[in-house]
Formats: structure tokens, C-alpha cells, sequence
């Protein structure tokens, strides 16, 4: 196996680890099992198992925030919004993906990851704000929806029916956001 297949083998197996056990929980150890190789080189490719961490968490929300800036095209306005929120709503099913930009959020205690995940959300909302042209209050209002989603992702509320769950699972439609404007959130 070359060193970028095996990098990529690393960066799948790991992803799989930390989208189920965090920062803290997640093991070397088992990582280098499942690979196939020792703890050791893990750690000569990658330094420490933080910098792993780091590097899947920040790839989890580029996935996420390229995924949306593609769908939105050449759309601007309101009428962008509509593709970025059916993009991420897709990007949602990348079960992994989803698990570590959580595993992200939940590590926040530790300086360095608050550091990315900050960096990695204000692009994210940079991404929104400026290929919209929005005002504040409608893009903190697509991004609080997201959050929502990426909850209701987690939750794994599919099968689930009851009224709640199928309240969440409702589908945002075009226009939902035609009324949020800073001028009405006064």
C-alpha cells in the first residue's frame, strides 16, 4: 500500500473511531488494529492523536461548508438558500461526517479544538453571508435550522413516529427565511 493509500486508509478507519468515541475516548490503539500496523506509525504520520482529531474535524466541516458553497452556484439572495439548505441536508446521511463535526463541538473544552471548530464555523458562515448578501439575522437563522438538522441527524429519528419526531423530520421549503430580516427582528 502506498503512503497516501495508506493515509487515506488511516484517515477513514480513525474517522470511524472519533465520530464514535471523541477526542477522548477513541483509541490509537484500536485504529492501529483495524489498519493493520502499530501505534508508532500512526503516530509518525500523523504526530499526536489530537492532531488526528484536528485534521478530521476540520475536514468533517470543509466537507460541509464546500458542499453548500458548490450548491449555491451562482444563486444569490434568498434564492440561494434554498439549494445550501438542501445540500447540507443531504451532506447530513454522511453519517461519519456528521458524527465529527459534533465530536467537534463537544471537544470545545480543549483550547486547540475550540480554536478550529470557531474557525471552521465562522467559514462557514462567511460562506453563507457572503454568497447570500444576507443580513446577519437570516444567516444566524440558516445556521440555527442546521444545527437543528444536524441534532435531528444525529438523533437517527427516521423510524421514529411520533409527533415530535415528525415535527423535526418537516422539510423546509423556499420562502421560510422571506420574513426574517433584521428590520423584523427588532
Amino acid at each position: 500500500m502506498s503512503g497516501t493509500e495508506r493515509r487515506a486508509q488511516l484517515l477513514r478507519i480513525a474517522g470511524d473511531e472519533f465520530a464514535d468515541h471523541g477526542l477522548h475516548g477513541a483509541s490509537v490503539e484500536a485504529i492501529a488494529r483495524e489498519a493493520g500496523i502499530t501505534q508508532a506509525y500512526v503516530f509518525r504520520m500523523f504526530g499526536t492523536k489530537k492532531a488526528l482529531f484536528l485534521e478530521l474535524v476540520g475536514a468533517a466541516f470543509d466537507r460541509f461548508n464546500e458542499g453548500v458553497a458548490t450548491a449555491a452556484a451562482e444563486t444569490v439572495g434568498r434564492d440561494a438558500l434554498a439549494p445550501m439548505g438542501a445540500k447540507y441536508y443531504d451532506l447530513l446521511s454522511e453519517r461519519t461526517t456528521l458524527l465529527l463535526q459534533l465530536q467537534g463541538f463537544a471537544a470545545c473544552g480543549d483550547a486547540e479544538v475550540r480554536d478550529l471548530v470557531r474557525t471552521r464555523f465562522a467559514h462557514m458562515w462567511h460562506t453563507v453571508a457572503d454568497t447570500t448578501d444576507l443580513d446577519p439575522v437570516t444567516v444566524k437563522s440558516f445556521l440555527a435550522y442546521g444545527m437543528l438538522l444536524n441534532n435531528v441527524a444525529a438523533l437517527d429519528i427516521t423510524e421514529l413516529d411520533e409527533p415530535w419526531a415528525r415535527g423535526v423530520r418537516t422539510r423546509i421549503h423556499p420562502g421560510l427565511f422571506d420574513h426574517i430580516t433584521t428590520e423584523t427582528n427588532r
